[in-house]
């Protein structure tokens, strides 16, 4: 059928045992309603999408969060550790100290160990919302955190290194330097250095130091060396002397009993005596002197560790 407007219209009719149906269409009219069909199905979708990505991001957010935490934790406790292990630089730089004070070398200068504590100052992060900033900063902390550490690793193996060698080529002159009490225990006297005398009250200098033990007890060789003198000595009493050799020698009087014999050769912890109140003495006690090529020291910078060694 022809339209008068030149337009095709399309019947569409359906047929049943009441009655018969038909439906009139345009071409127009099939257009419009495939147009808004497509409109709808890309409406449908678009918010179907847009639904699933809200869906999907919250997911992933979470899961980005958590993520977070757990990697803030474990930067957190990485700090934690880090900051023991400081610590115990710390110590072995006191050790690394007194090692080199024994092994007699110099000290590391104060300016070159600051290395190990240098690097850059960090700034604020800025520019990035949530957190982010706060993950970085920690990165960046955790970072320098380990550069400063490594450094003063990578420094005291040097340091040990020096000593290892200085040592290494030294063992015999080691064995030769006072470096352990003379007695177990005891309580320490008269100090080296200046002191009123406890017999006629003036002051006088003291070249050695006492220390005060029950009568009998064993006294040690601190060092290897030569019994250079096992005789009765005045005021010092009963003494033992010892010439340690490479310019040191070690004084031990006021003895109960001497266990040596001129000329013997003794090593650092061998026997040498007992203590007592011989001499010039008014209590049991062993007198201690360490003379470095005929001049006293100070018995207590060489006491390095422990008793025997």
């Amino acid at each position: 059928m022809r339209a008068p407007n030149h337009q095709y219209s399309y019947i569409f009719q359906a047929e049943s045992d009441q009655k018969v149906r038909q439906y009139h269409f345009t071409l127009g009219k099939v257009f419009g309603t495939l147009a808004l069909g497509f409109v709808l199905l890309g409406a449908g979708l678009f918010f179907s999408a847009d639904f699933l990505t809200d869906v999907i991001y919250k997911t992933r957010l979470t899961d980005i969060e958590y993520k977070y935490r757990s990697l803030s934790n474990t930067l957190t406790e990485l700090q934690s550790q880090i900051g023991i292990l400081d610590s115990q630089i710390a110590d072995i730089e006191e050790q690394d100290k007194a090692v080199r004070m024994y092994a007699d070398l110099p000290g590391i200068d104060q300016d070159v160990r600051d290395l190990g504590v240098g690097g850059v100052q960090l700034e604020q992060p800025h520019g990035l919302d949530g957190p982010a900033p706060d993950l970085e900063l920690k990165i960046s902390e955790l970072e320098l955190n380990v550069d400063q550490l490594s450094r003063k690793v990578k420094l005291e193996l040097a340091s040990y290194r020096t000593i290892y060698d200085k040592v290494k080529n030294n063992t015999e002159l080691m064995k030769n330097i006072p470096s352990i009490r003379p007695v177990y225990g005891g309580y320490l006297n008269s100090p080296f250095g200046y002191r009123i005398d406890p017999f006629d009250g003036k002051r006088r200098f003291h070249y050695g130091q006492d220390f005060s033990v029950a009568n009998g007890t064993p006294i040690y060789a601190t060092a290897d060396g030569v019994v250079q003198q096992a005789r009765y000595r005045g005021g010092f009493g009963k003494t033992v002397k010892l010439n340690n050799g490479n310019g040191y020698s070690t004084i031990y009087a006021h003895l109960s009993k001497i266990s040596v014999k001129y000329g013997q050769k003794v090593k650092r912890g061998d026997l040498i005596g007992y203590s007592g109140n011989t001499g010039r003495s008014t209590g049991p006690h062993v007198h201690y002197e360490v003379h470095y090529y005929g001049t006293p020291q100070n018995p207590l910078d060489y006491f390095f560790s422990g008793y025997l060694k």
